[in-house]
């Protein structure tokens, strides 16, 4: 039997998926309960989505949606018989990973750690929960954004295959390494601005809303994003590529690629589709100048997460080559 190929893999992966996923819409459109968009009592925030303004019946266009991916994502299998279009794939894969999902993904993944520790320490975080956190329409973008991945594998192993060649070097991933790292860092400022009660970017009746507590979770989230930061940075150093002496029973051993790649992967994705979130809203004017410490810097977040990703491919790519020896500043 011939042994099935990187892209091959893929792709059977991501055209099983859309099949799956065609079926679920198909029921939504027959009647099952469970539609994940549209503005609801039992959604919310659902305005925030792209597809807000749909309804059940718009379950036969995700069928029709799925059946165009299944077929773009076997056009990449050995079996296709002919040079399969990329352009296809990847804008699919584009739409799954961040035009269908919106900023609650972003806040799922960073309250969860938080509300994780709560209960240790006896903080109420206003009441939310895991499931505030994570209700169904928000995971139902976890399952579209997993699609979209396996789409978006399939086409990049595809690529690869066909042109033996690939954009993301280790020169651009050290730039796009120290872009991911500054891009956060004036959301960071406004948030640890807050907290210490210096209303930077906004007006002192938006100060006033925040005065129970929610200036501290923003000052959190934004050491989260600091943190992340610094992460980054390993991308290009040794410590992320060889544990540090200060990890016990790890120190000196190899650092498993994919332990950088699939955290920095994931967190391009969420960050990008906030930052979409923030810049639609801004276009719909839903936001005034006088208070552009609370969106402006959010805008910028797609570059960030543009370089993230490319910093975490690069680091990939490069991590496969055979190893050379790393210079004194701990790069390459």
């Amino acid at each position: 039997m011939k042994k099935l190929s990187t892209s091959d893999r893929w792709g059977y992966a991501a055209a099983l998926w859309a099949l799956t996923y065609g079926v679920l819409g198909v029921a939504w459109a027959l009647g099952m309960p469970g539609y994940p968009w549209g503005a609801s009592d039992s959604d919310p925030d659902g305005a925030l989505s792209v597809l807000a303004g749909t309804t059940p019946g718009f379950g036969w266009w995700i069928a029709s949606f799925s059946l165009v991916t299944a077929a773009s994502a076997l056009a990449l299998t050995g079996n296709s018989g002919h040079r399969a279009p990329l352009v296809p794939a990847w804008t699919i894969a584009a739409l799954l990973v961040l035009v269908i999902p919106d900023s609650r993904l972003l806040m799922g993944v960073a309250y969860t750690p938080l509300l994780t520790v709560a209960p240790l320490f006896g903080w109420e975080l206003g009441g939310t929960t895991f499931a505030d956190a994570w209700p169904w329409p928000v995971l139902n973008q976890l399952v579209c954004v997993l699609g979209g991945l396996l789409l978006a594998a399939a086409a990049l192993a595809y690529g690869r295959k066909r042109e033996g060649r690939t954009w993301f070097t280790p020169e651009r991933g050290r730039v796009a390494v120290y872009v991911a790292f500054a891009a956060p860092l004036v959301y960071c400022a406004t948030r640890w601005a807050w907290a210490l009660g210096i209303p930077l970017g906004v007006t002192g009746e938006f100060m006033a809303e925040g005065e129970d507590g929610m200036w501290l979770a923003g000052a959190y989230l934004a050491t989260f994003g600091a943190f992340g930061g610094v992460l980054t940075l390993g991308l290009i150093q040794r410590w992320g590529e060889v544990f540090p002496r200060w990890i016990p029973g790890l120190r000196g051993k190899r650092v498993p690629p994919m332990l950088a790649v699939i955290p920095a992967g994931f967190v391009a994705i969420i960050v990008t589709v906030a930052g979409f979130t923030y810049i639609r809203f801004a276009i719909a004017g839903h936001f005034t100048a006088d208070e552009w410490g609370a969106w402006l810097p959010e805008c910028f977040w797609p570059i960030w997460g543009a370089a993230l990703a490319t910093a975490a491919i690069s680091y990939h790519q490069r991590r496969k080559r055979p190893a050379r020896p790393m210079s004194a500043a701990g790069t390459r």
